[in-house]
């Protein structure tokens, strides 16, 4: 648990994250920034290191990856990533699906990196476009349908818990998000298809069918508080502090049992000389870190766009040295912090998809 006692030894700014005087800020914490802290203050940058084995960074973008949805209407997406409370899978589905879905093993939700189109659910359809997150629920319809020509791209995240919403904070009911701006789906019903409609489910690994002589998305009207949405990124409210770089626990968007989904989204730049915009370097002992790049730029360089990253729980992660020098060289020049990111937290260790893992590779 956390301790009310805190030491200083040796040579350390006197604000956390502030005025390092050429030091590298490493943050050694436990329960993903919000337990017990070590800020190490170092002469060298700990990411510069090679790697070995199984427990190291990985990353790839998402046109490197193939999954078989992308050629074959019929296909699955690709897994990338898993443990017992979560599977990341990458989908780039270019044609409709030619069956309905129903993943019975628990909630699906989908960040829109690419490509537009709708997805018919039983309680009415929703249409997506880039920055949509879609949360499809455990044992919910639906049937995704790309627009003709689009080239889609989606991170799936499928939690065995439910997703829900963070409770309402010191900040009120209106942060991070006002609920008020969740799309939710008005029932339509569908007869087109058959003579038989076929519901892939879906629970891990394991896809069975089950056949209806009708269109399962024939509901004439629903109520309830169990439902399907979407959300767009442009709805959330950012927070940021103008003396402090924050930590990522308040950009939380949803959150199930050992998974936290979190927005980092343009803002205002920290504007008090000597603040620290970047984040720290940081090894967080707790969780695994996932994170796509969805765009924007970073004090002027473009942000790697479609880049999907896996940092292990213990393992030295965060920009380069060279990117942290640029943003105190350009503190006067640039006001804003441009990046869209979506980051998810992971409380269990995480298992690679073999195919994706390099023998060594180097972080620099």
């Amino acid at each position: 648990m956390e301790s009310f006692v805190q030491f200083r030894k040796g040579t350390t700014p006197d604000h956390v994250h502030r005025d390092l005087d050429g030091l590298k800020d490493d943050e050694l914490g436990r329960m993903g920034f919000t337990g017990r802290q070590a800020q190490l203050y170092r002469r060298n940058d700990p990411t510069v290191y090679r790697a070995e084995g199984p427990i190291q960074l990985h990353a790839a973008f998402v046109d490197q990856l193939d999954p078989t949805d992308l050629t074959d209407p019929r296909g699955n997406p690709l897994p990338l990533y898993e443990n017992d409370d979560v599977r990341f899978l990458l989908s780039r589905r270019a044609e409709a699906m030619p069956f309905f879905a129903r993943n019975v093993g628990g909630d699906e939700l989908f960040f829109v990196h690419r490509g537009t189109g709708v997805f018919q659910t039983e309680f009415g359809p929703i249409p997506y476009e880039p920055g949509d997150w879609v949360l499809l629920p455990k044992a919910v319809t639906y049937r995704q349908l790309p627009d003709e020509g689009s080239d889609g791209a989606f991170l799936i995240i499928e939690t065995v818990d439910e997703l829900r919403t963070p409770p309402a904070g010191i900040l009120g009911r209106h942060f991070p998000f006002d609920s008020s701006t969740v799309f939710v789906p008005e029932p339509e019903v569908l007869t087109d298809g058959g003579p038989e409609w076929e519901i892939r489910l879906t629970r891990r690994e394991q896809q069975g069918s089950i056949f209806y002589p009708h269109n399962p998305c024939d509901v004439e009207g629903w109520k309830g508080d169990y439902f399907p949405f979407k959300y767009n990124i442009r709805d959330y409210n950012a927070i940021m502090s103008p003396g402090i770089h924050l930590p990522p626990t308040v950009h939380l968007f949803l959150q199930a049992e050992g998974v936290v989904v979190l927005n980092f989204l343009p803002r205002p730049a920290e504007r008090r000389p000597g603040a620290e915009r970047m984040p720290w370097y940081h090894r967080n002992a707790d969780y695994d870190e996932v994170a796509l790049f969805h765009g924007g730029s970073l004090f002027g360089i473009d942000m790697p766009a479609g880049l999907i990253t896996h940092s292990p729980q213990g393992v030295h992660h965060g920009p380069p040295e060279k990117a942290r020098e640029r943003s105190r060289r350009k503190f006067d020049q640039y006001d804003e912090i441009g990046w869209s990111v979506m980051s998810i937290d992971v409380r269990r260790p995480l298992k690679v998809n073999p195919a994706l893992l390099p023998e060594a590779s180097v972080n620099a």
